[in-house]
C-alpha cells in the first residue's frame, strides 16, 4: 500500500471533515479506523486550493528564487493556508519552490471561489515572484466561474492571452516612479552643486590665509 498522502490532501479534509494526517499517525501506531465511512465519502460544500509556487507567471512560470523579505498569509473564514515557509527564508534553486497550499471552503462553488479571491488578495510575499497574479486572473475568467472548462482549458486560455503580463503595474504606480525619478535627479544635481559650492568657498579662504600670510612677512 502507498501510504502517502495526496498532495492536495487538505481540500478532502476540508470537504469531509476528516484530518488525514491525523488518521495516518494514528493508524501507524496501531489504532483501528473509527471513521464512519458514509462520512468519510459524503463530501460538504466545495474547496479550491491554490498551490502558491515561488514561480514567475509572466516568464513562462519560471522559478524565482531567492530571498522571501516579507510574507503576510490570509486569514478568515474557510481560509486554510499550509504554509511550509517565513520571512527571511531564501527559496533555493535545487528544489521545489512552493511556498504553501492555500485552501478555501464554501457552502457551494461560488462561495469557495469569492472566499479564494479575497484570501489571494491579502497574501503579500515580498522579495520574489510567485503564482498569485496568476491565480488572481484564472479565478476572474467566465470558463473557470461557470466550470466549464476541461484539462485543454488553460493552454488555450493562456495562448489567448498573447503574452500579456500578469501582473499590471497601476498609472498611479507609473506617475509616483516617475517623480521620485525627477524629485532624485533635482535632489543629486542639488547635492552636487552645494558640494561644488563648498570646495570653492575652501579655496577662497585658502587663498586669502595665504595672502595674509605673505602681508605679514613683508
Amino acid at each position: 500500500m502507498n501510504t502517502r498522502l495526496q498532495v492536495e490532501h487538505p481540500v478532502t479534509e476540508m470537504v469531509t471533515g476528516v484530518d488525514l494526517v491525523h488518521w495516518q499517525l494514528r493508524l501507524a501506531r496501531g489504532e483501528r479506523l473509527t471513521v464512519d465511512p458514509e462520512r468519510a465519502l459524503e463530501a460538504r460544500g466545495h474547496a479550491i486550493e491554490c498551490r502558491i509556487y515561488a514561480e514567475d507567471p509572466d516568464a513562462g512560470f519560471l522559478p524565482s528564487p531567492g530571498r522571501i523579505l516579507t510574507l503576510r498569509s490570509p486569514a478568515g473564514p474557510g481560509v486554510r493556508d499550509d504554509c511550509g515557509v517565513a520571512a527571511l527564508f531564501e527559496v533555493p534553486v535545487y528544489y521545489d519552490s512552493m511556498i504553501a497550499k492555500l485552501v478555501a471552503w464554501g457552502e457551494d462553488r461560488p462561495q469557495a471561489i469569492g472566499r479564494m479571491r479575497r484570501a489571494l488578495s491579502e497574501y503579500e510575499v515580498g522579495g520574489v515572484k510567485t503564482t498569485i497574479p496568476f491565480f488572481q486572473w484564472l479565478l476572474e475568467e467566465p470558463a473557470f466561474v461557470a466550470g466549464t472548462i476541461d484539462t485543454t482549458f488553460l493552454d488555450h486560455a493562456l495562448a489567448a492571452r498573447n503574452g500579456a503580463p500578469f501582473t499590471a503595474v497601476p498609472a498611479e504606480a507609473e506617475e509616483i516612479a516617475v517623480v521620485g525619478a525627477a524629485l532624485h535627479a533635482y535632489l543629486k544635481g542639488e547635492v552636487g552643486r552645494g558640494a561644488a559650492a563648498r570646495r570653492g568657498d575652501a579655496g577662497s579662504l585658502a587663498w586669502r590665509r595665504q595672502a595674509r600670510a605673505e602681508a605679514l612677512r613683508r
